[in-house]
């Protein structure tokens, strides 16, 4: 029930802060948000760093609801963000609200069940990730290449930090 709530609130937020006008503007930056958090869900699929859990139906898994916030809720969050974006003065005050909304909301999930950290995840860990996740796509929108090749380095320090397979290499 929960996430037909979230839903909900996120297209009232979809109706009356997204410049509908522009959407094909934010589209790239929506795409590469998706495409890197799919190839998470591969690369961690059988080694999460978190996990959602519904409380409310048996058949409402992780999978379905990060299927729901990769391709609905996350959107409509990018491209509200980038509507916003100032690229001159306010830059840090913006991107830090962002990030302490986002980690904000995570906590509170978390509190309540819904978000659980797995194989060494924690909240500091996703406060962090979500400083990189909003300066890149901050960047990305502008500079798409140099978000890329910035976004390799760090996917693979996560990858050495947290995926079994190269634990076994040290």
């Amino acid at each position: 029930m929960y996430l037909l709530l979230i839903v909900v609130v996120y297209l009232l937020f979809a109706k009356f802060f997204i410049d509908w006008k522009r959407w094909k503007d934010y589209y790239p930056t929506v795409q590469f948000y998706i495409i890197c958090n799919l190839t998470y869900n591969v690369i961690f699929y059988n080694h999460t760093l978190w996990e959602y859990k519904a409380v409310t139906v048996d058949w409402l898994n992780h999978t379905l609801i990060d299927l729901v916030f990769t391709f609905f809720i996350i959107p409509v969050v990018i491209m509200i963000y980038l509507r916003y974006f100032p690229y001159r003065k306010k830059k840090i005050v913006y991107v830090s609200s962002w990030i302490a909304y986002f980690t904000f909301l995570e906590y509170l999930f978390h509190k309540k069940g819904l978000f659980l950290y797995e194989n060494g995840w924690n909240l500091g860990w996703s406060a962090v990730f979500n400083i990189i996740m909003f300066t890149i796509l901050g960047l990305h929108h502008k500079k798409p290449l140099l978000a890329l090749l910035l976004s390799v380095p760090i996917i693979g320090i996560l990858l050495l930090i947290f995926h079994p397979s190269f634990h076994e290499l040290k």
